[in-house]
């Protein structure tokens, strides 16, 4: 069953996991994970051992993630160059994972329908979504507004 729960903010990451239901031992994957801003603290909640896998098109962005990651002591990170709007594309395995972060990416994608089938495709049965996204430019912050996936088609 379908379930959603919707917060209003701008969001520190740190105060949004508790809402995830986090326990060690699970594996938990971040589409789109760019500068890595839930990361770390994924990484604490599921480590040591559990398995976070970090997935972004964007080689840099992963460098420097990995980079964070030593400078915290976390080692046990996936770091994944793949595009989540491809089947097959996070380079995860079908039913693998039990918690997925799609955090700010829905509005930056050409096919969001695309992302959620990939996201689906690497879940196991019962696993959790998170799906993060701007609701609004807010004044120019954040992406332009034609390009705000609303609630109902995310």
């Amino acid at each position: 069953m379908l379930q959603y729960r919707v917060i209003m903010a701008f969001l520190e990451p740190a105060s949004v996991i508790p809402y995830f239901g986090l326990r060690p031992n699970m594996h938990v994957a971040d589409f789109g994970c760019g500068t890595g801003a839930y990361i770390l603290d994924i990484a604490r909640a599921v480590l040591p051992n559990g398995k976070v896998f970090a997935i972004d098109i964007q080689k840099d962005l992963l460098v420097n993630l990995k980079n964070t990651a030593l400078e915290h002591n976390v080692r046990d990170l996936e770091l994944l160059w793949g595009d989540v709007e491809t089947s097959g594309g996070s380079k995860l395995g079908d039913e693998m994972i039990d918690f997925a972060l799609a955090s700010n990416i829905l509005f930056q994608t050409a096919g969001g329908y695309k992302v959620a089938l990939e996201i689906k495709r690497v879940l196991k049965p019962e696993a959790k979504v998170a799906v993060i996204d701007w609701s609004d430019s807010f004044g120019g912050l954040g992406p332009r507004p034609v390009d705000i996936v609303s609630k109902e088609a995310a």
